[in-house]
């Protein structure tokens, strides 16, 4: 007869306890769901509002769907209103967030691997006054720069949206770190040593290194211009010019102002679903050109 020991029986009559880690995995979960939940309801709203009528919108519940569903109509008066303005600002925001987030991340992506591979006179101290141009609000320049832009006379015009956006301090801090991880000095080295120049080196070497670097910083630009609105706002006068952020604001304080309150609310809300769907689209399809850009700064080599 085969003995079964005291350590091997099963354990009758306690209650298994939860172990620390099982714990803080628990309390973990709970709080990215919470997380999770705080981002995308926003999103959730703005979807089901987006789907209701200018009636539904102050008579049906916020979260849920109303009885009839109005967001081909919706659709259809948001770019038809106004000689199809909407599709004006369209275009007017894909021109600035496009130009001005390749231009910025071009630039942070120069200067960036310039901080961290080249050694200059003053470099230092100039990446200084970079990293403290990062603790300076865009809204603090917002009055300064539109008083230089109207002494040449460029207010009004698509580059007093551009020429600002093109400068990122916080895009030449990220290729910086990034730089200095992804570049190995032997291979600038080796090119130098085949007699390859700086500018050369930095073309057709260095810059497929830093592509993910650049994706990122690039995403980063095209988010933050596609969303700037007091920029815009002081800038521009003819709506021919708006963007979309000053536009929609435009519509959503008429609508407020006007003797009927509520005509424009639902086109404000479809119009602000519509604004939103080509961030999404770029971020699906550079995700993981921006996942790599970060994580790879943080990595020593």
């Amino acid at each position: 007869m085969s003995t079964v020991t005291a350590s091997a029986r099963p354990a009758t009559g306690r209650k298994a306890r939860t172990s620390p880690t099982e714990r803080k995995s628990t309390v973990l979960t709970v709080a990215m769901v919470a997380v999770g939940a705080y981002f995308l309801l926003p999103l959730w709203w703005l979807l089901v509002a987006s789907t209701k009528s200018n009636a539904d919108l102050f008579s049906s519940f916020g979260l849920w769907f109303a009885d009839s569903i109005s967001i081909l109509g919706n659709l259809g008066d948001v770019f038809t209103f106004q000689n199809g303005i909407f599709l004006v600002w369209a275009r007017n925001t894909a021109v600035y967030a496009g130009v001005s987030a390749i231009g910025a991340a071009a630039l942070a992506t120069a200067a960036g691997y310039a901080f961290a591979t080249l050694r200059f006179k003053g470099s230092t101290a100039l990446f200084a006054i970079i990293l403290g141009a990062i603790m300076v609000p865009l809204t603090a320049l917002a009055i300064p720069t539109y008083l230089l832009f109207a002494q040449v006379g460029l207010t009004d015009t698509p580059w007093a949206v551009i020429l600002p956006s093109l400068v990122s301090p916080f895009g030449v801090y990220l290729m910086r770190v990034y730089a200095a991880g992804a570049v190995p000095p032997s291979l600038q080295e080796a090119a130098r040593v085949d007699g390859a120049g700086e500018f050369r080196i930095f073309v057709t070497i260095v810059s497929r290194l830093l592509a993910p670097g650049f994706v990122t910083v690039l995403l980063f630009a095209l988010v933050s211009t596609w969303n700037n609105y007091f920029l815009p706002l002081i800038m521009l006068n003819s709506p021919e010019w708006y963007p979309l952020t000053v536009g929609l604001a435009q519509w959503q304080s008429t609508s407020q102002a006007g003797s009927g309150s509520q005509a424009l609310f639902s086109m404000v809300i479809t119009g602000s679903l519509v604004s939103i769907i080509p961030l999404v689209i770029a971020f699906l399809f550079l995700q993981r050109y921006w996942q790599t850009g970060l994580a790879t700064g943080g990595v020593k080599q």
